[in-house]
């Protein structure tokens, strides 16, 4: 159900004042502070049902497993509609655009489509299922135009699977065995992910042919001298030889030089070989950059472009090596990567607060990771065990993951509740549901809260973030205990800012907040709780309220 703007607001309960908190100047954006809103393109918002079924493919899924009808206008939609806005997001990330196979496959948990966008079969092209070229250059469009910036999900490792109407790429493109034991780096790179998953020859420099079927595809498509002299041009440029790794990293830095994407986040990331990721970012950073020069009146800003790191279960705590087994370990962040995607967090945030906030800031600024930057998350598409797969706990979630150091990832329905352990689904099934608009537009009630209360504490919360980078960019320290409040201050390359946060106060009389110093008496700071300004005074502020949370910055 398509929410109206006026609808959307009074769901959040905004007050008049709110909105207005951070609309006075324009503020600095770090990715070290982004909130990155992930989506699944297909599980999001159905704009056009006309391409629902694309190439043919059928309505014979197990449970969350085919096509439910998302696509790139439906996101298109919902950015028009100032959606992302509200929330304070300041990044989309989608997952691949790029056509997938037409065929289903059983990985053991029934037959299953590649509507996750993970299964490639032709990496330059838009998949029916979700859209048009177009579709995608309205969609990076229409983001930046509401300042937001785009991650692009990029797979290096692997191809769809093998199905009746997807036959195997070429012998000297991809293996198709053996499968990985995750013993040692050659034991994760150079072999499959799973059964039916062919692994690209990434550490092969000896050059290929382009493979006939797609050669044959982008001859029915009347594209193929097109694709070609593209092809050509790039290798003529690069010097590259035509192994398989540089025919994906042009048709992977194309969707930046067309579109202007603003980042990669890189799928499978320990699957291969560091010094190629190094590769494919040296492309993308000159693509990037071509495309600023070509569209100066759509780009952002000036910041480099942006990769974020999945290698699968990197924590924090790990600092700046993974483990790959038998004592062999890779810094990806000398990959070139910005961030790493911090898989910690689901168990970290069991924690209280304080506990939970120093430790990130002490590894963000002065430990092992000082000047590096991680990407925070509670729960994914992937990830089995979510921090609060029945949704118990929003509140909490919210605050942790919006208020923890580093950046912060928005999976699709965190901010609305949606459920992550849908019973007649099997495996990560569970955890890509349709977005649950229903319930947020007819405010459904679920264990003692409504699901618009979760968007509006969600969105008071990404909002603060959006107006301080201080909030995960800055240097975390504790003021006091009971009432707990801290306070995040950041002072680099000119840029400054502080903020003060106060929680779990009490909620039957308002609170006086000792503000030790960090704000001036006589200065007016704002409230972005609950909207409201005051003065400081015998240095502290009291707003009036009755929340448990406060928000204090100017």
């Amino acid at each position: 159900m398509k929410l109206t703007t006026l609808a959307l607001t009074m769901a959040l309960g905004f007050t008049a004042a709110a909105p207005a908190v951070a609309a006075d100047k324009p503020r600095p954006f770090l990715w070290e502070n982004a909130t990155v809103y992930f989506l699944l393109t297909d599980r999001f918002n159905n704009a056009f049902t006309g391409n629902d079924l694309a190439y043919d493919r059928k309505k014979d899924a197990a449970p969350l497993r085919g096509y439910m009808g998302g696509d790139l206008a439906g996101v298109i939609n919902k950015i028009n509609d100032g959606y992302f806005d509200s929330l304070g997001v300041n990044a989309i990330w989608i997952t691949p655009p790029v056509e997938q196979i037409h065929g289903s496959t059983d990985e053991g948990t029934g037959k299953s489509y590649a509507f996750h966008g993970y299964w490639a079969s032709d990496f330059t092209a838009v998949d029916a299922n979700l859209g048009t070229e177009n579709d995608f250059r309205n969609l990076v469009d229409a983001a930046h135009a509401h300042g937001i910036r785009v991650l692009l999900d990029v797979v290096m490792n692997h191809t769809g699977p093998v199905t009746e109407e997807d036959p195997v790429w070429p012998s000297d493109w991809v293996r198709t065995a053996p499968q990985c034991t995750y013993k040692t780096a050659k034991t994760t790179i150079e072999c499959t992910l799973v059964k039916n998953l062919p692994d690209f020859l990434t550490e092969s420099d000896t050059p290929v042919e382009l493979p006939e079927r797609l050669a044959a595809k982008w001859q029915r498509e009347g594209r193929f001298e097109e694709e070609i002299k593209s092809l050509n041009d790039f290798f003529a440029r690069t010097g590259y030889p035509r192994a398989p790794r540089y025919y994906l990293i042009k048709w992977h830095t194309d969707w930046i030089r067309k579109y202007g994407v603003d980042g990669f986040r890189a799928d499978t990331v320990k699957h291969v070989e560091a010094k190629v990721w190094k590769e494919l970012q040296k492309e993308a950073a000159l693509a990037f950059e071509d495309w600023k020069k070509a569209n100066p009146e759509k780009k952002l800003g000036d910041d480099k472009f942006y990769t974020t790191a999945e290698v699968y279960n990197y924590k924090v705590s790990d600092g700046l090596y993974h483990d790959l087994g038998a004592g062999q370990s890779v810094n990806y962040y000398l990959a070139n990567f910005n961030s790493m995607i911090n898989f910690g967090l689901v168990k970290d945030a069991e924690q209280d607060y304080e506990t939970l906030f120093s430790s990130y800031s002490t590894a963000l600024h002065g430990g092992r990771l000082n000047g590096y930057s991680v990407l925070n998350y509670l729960d994914s598409h992937d990830d089995g065990a979510p921090f609060d797969p029945s949704r118990k706990k929003p509140f909490e979630s919210a605050t942790k993951l919006l208020l923890a150091p580093g950046a912060a990832q928005i999976y699709y329905g965190d901010e609305t509740a949606r459920r992550l352990d849908v019973a007649e689904a099997t495996g990560d099934a569970k955890l890509r549901s349709f977005m649950n608009w229903n319930e947020l537009a007819q405010n459904t009630a679920r264990d003692g809260y409504k699901v618009a209360e979760v968007r509006a504490h969600w969105a008071k919360l990404g909002l603060f973030r959006k107006a301080h980078v201080a909030v995960g960019a800055g240097v975390h320290q504790q003021l006091q205990a009971k009432p707990y409040v801290f306070k995040r201050t950041y002072d680099k390359d000119g840029v400054r800012d502080k903020v003060v946060v106060a929680l779990d106060l009490p909620t039957n009389k308002s609170t006086s907040i000792n503000l030790h110093g960090v704000f001036a008496n006589g200065q007016r700071v704002t409230d972005y709780y609950s909207g409201k300004t005051a003065v400081v005074s015998g240095g502290a502020v009291n707003f009036g309220t009755r929340n448990a949370v406060v928000l204090i910055g100017q």
